[in-house]
């Protein structure tokens, strides 16, 4: 799977609300209402990230979960992590 380019990156990241681009990464913090939603939300994205075959690094902090991603086969950002930021956006 090919790099995104710069264009196409921001292009969707505006589509992506609250998703940023961090250097080769992009990353999202969720405000969940406490830590019990909090671990059924991440595990609704190991579910999709599992089916998706891409897996995101997860930092939950009690009421707030961080989502990363970045095709490191790759090297950068791939349209397999803006597909799965999709995906986990419609989880929510």
């Amino acid at each position: 799977m090919a790099l995104l380019t710069e264009k196409e990156i921001s292009s969707a990241l505006e589509a992506l609300d609250g998703w940023q681009r961090k250097g080769e990464e992009i990353e999202k913090t969720f405000v969940l209402r406490n830590f019990v939603d909090s671990m059924g939300f991440v595990n609704k994205v190991a579910l999709l990230s599992e089916m998706a075959d891409h897996h995101p690094d997860i930092l939950i902090r009690w009421n707030k979960v961080s989502i990363t991603l970045s095709t490191h086969s790759e090297g950068g950002i791939t349209e397999k992590d803006l597909s799965l930021a999709g995906e986990i956006e419609k989880a929510l």
